[in-house]
């Protein structure tokens, strides 16, 4: 398959007057045409930086210590500001986690989606306003609420409007961060399903940010597991959910309840998300690992390969594999 973005041993810092934040620590990621990944972790993970990192619009404060994303193979710390801007919204689309807070309050939704497709694909106003028309029409918004502004709407009914605007050019990656978190269940089914509709109908790659396993094995081919600002564990969706190797990876899906074990409790992960202002030495997660070895305290594990489908950073792993 055709590599679309790698990313390439990504480190990223933030400097507040207080502290330093080592937000991201090493991330090795690979998105393939037509590909759809999972990106999962607890909040703090560095999950939203990384992504922040890809379309190069980190806060002022955050500064890329080390590493590459390249997209089509070309890099995009490399590129003129003006090819970047070009990138944004056409080629790469971002759908955030809070549409009330990324949608502008005094401009109409259709107006915001035509700006889109305006900028990047030169329509004229009329060109603009009716394929926004037919944009509102996918997401299933009626073609009359065009000249409501966002706080007309419900949240779902948000989303959906931020969805629209993010596939208006035909991206060819489509990122979202958590575009689910604060919709109840039944929104959450039908954005699901209209985000793999639009995944189908254009042929777009996609990058799903979540803390939300569920949400991955129902959308996703494949699945990175983000602690502490590295990539812990990684491969196919159907591999690591059915055999998960990495004693975190093991905790979330632990977390989960199902119809068919009758538990009285949840299981839960010890302690809290490793602090990225104080991280700890050796493996991140060793202080909240119930299965920490000697080695784990003052040795970072490497990614291994398990087989095809499966990676892992782990010591324990690779021992309860041999």
């Amino acid at each position: 398959m055709e590599k679309l973005l790698e990313v390439t041993d990504l480190r990223v810092q933030f400097k507040t007057e207080r502290s330093i934040v080592n937000a991201v620590n090493g991330v090795n990621l690979t998105i393939h045409k037509s590909e759809s990944l999972g990106l999962v972790g607890e909040a703090g993970a560095g999950k939203t930086t990384t992504a922040m990192a890809i379309l190069n619009q980190l806060a002022n404060n955050g500064k890329v210590l080390s590493g590459d994303i390249r997209f089509k193979g070309e890099s995009v710390f490399k590129m003129p500001k003006r090819q970047l801007q070009k990138i944004r919204g056409d080629k790469i689309s971002m759908i955030f986690q809070n549409p009330l807070t990324s949608l502008n309050p005094v401009f109409t939704v259709g107006e915001q989606i035509a700006m889109v497709l305006r900028h990047h694909k030169k329509m004229s106003a009329k060109e603009a306003r009716e394929a926004t028309k037919e944009l509102l029409k996918a997401v299933s918004i009626p073609e009359y609420r065009i000249n409501d502004y966002p706080i007309q709407f419900s949240g779902g009914m948000r989303q959906r409007v931020g969805i629209a605007a993010g596939v208006a050019c035909n991206p060819e990656l489509i990122i979202a961060d958590e575009p689910t978190t604060a919709l109840d269940v039944t929104i959450q089914a039908q954005i699901l399903e209209l985000l793999k509709k639009m995944q189908q109908d254009y042929n777009t790659s996609l990058l799903m940010i979540t803390h939300n396993l569920g949400i991955i094995s129902e959308l996703c081919e494949r699945v990175a597991v983000m602690y502490a600002g590295r990539i812990i564990e990684y491969g196919t969706a159907k591999e690591v959910f059915r055999s998960p190797l990495h004693p975190y990876t093991q905790g979330l899906l632990g977390a989960l309840p199902t119809l068919d074990d009758q538990k009285e409790r949840l299981t839960a992960i010890p302690g809290r998300v490793a602090n990225p202002q104080n991280l700890p030495d050796g493996c991140r997660f060793h202080p909240r690992c119930q299965h920490c070895m000697e080695q784990c305290t003052h040795l970072a594990p490497i990614m291994r390969k398990i087989n095809e489908d499966h990676y892992v950073e782990c010591f324990y792993a690779e021992e309860s594999e041999k």
